[in-house]
């Protein structure tokens, strides 16, 4: 069997292999598929993530979000990787950041650097799907990522830095209804800190003659 040309030819539907997958569709013994991933990974050919998932490096178009939902199925990208994206924030952070109902983890290799944190069940909303080239994955509205940040900060008792947002890319009406859904702490730095002081102009007229 002719390794190359197997994963040259997976290389055309997707960017990563799964050791499980490629067991059933050559029917290999699953330990034969890792002992020879495991070569190919030595020559730099493939890139093992986690167990059973590989980069294949015979395709050339592999970005980390190709894996989000893979890694984590129940999860999608937020806080300040999302930010960032919507251009609320101008710092891109080195890591990808997701949020997750499944055990937090943190995956690193050459080309992958992924945390998941984990967020409660009534949290798990406020996330829209895209597209890479090969695969789907999550990414939080700028309003339910922006939320994300302070409540998971807050829960970790580390300050809330919003001096530096650019706020003219959320939406105010939205922003007020999301953070109804969040607890009281992180509501209220919503209504003191962001929508009185960030959208001054949408006050009521008796909230800026009191102003």
């Amino acid at each position: 069997m002719n390794w190359t040309e197997v994963l040259t030819e997976e290389a055309r539907r997707n960017c990563f292999v799964r050791a499980d997958d490629l067991s059933k569709k050559y029917a290999l013994d699953e330990r034969v598929v890792r002992n020879t991933l495991r070569r190919y990974e030595s020559k730099g050919l493939v890139e093992r993530v986690a167990p059973k998932i590989y980069i294949n490096h015979f395709n050339q178009q592999f970005s980390p979000r190709d894996l989000t939902n893979v890694l984590r199925r129940q999860s999608y990208i937020s806080l300040e990787s999302a930010l960032v994206e919507r251009g609320i924030i101008s710092q891109n952070p080195s890591l990808l950041l997701c949020v997750t109902l499944e055990r937090p983890q943190s995956f690193k290799t050459r080309s992958v650097s992924i945390t998941y944190r984990r967020i409660s069940p009534d949290l798990y909303w406020g996330f829209e799907e895209k597209n890479t080239r090969y695969n789907k994955y999550l990414i939080a509205e700028p309003e339910k990522a922006l939320l994300d940040w302070i409540y998971l900060t807050r829960q970790e008792g580390l300050p809330t830095p919003l001096d530096e947002l650019q706020l003219q890319f959320l939406s105010a009406p939205k922003l007020r209804e999301y953070a109804l859904r969040f607890p009281r702490t992180v509501n209220n730095v919503v209504k003191d800190l962001l929508l009185d002081k960030a959208f001054p102009s949408e006050k009521t007229p008796q909230q800026r003659r009191l102003a």
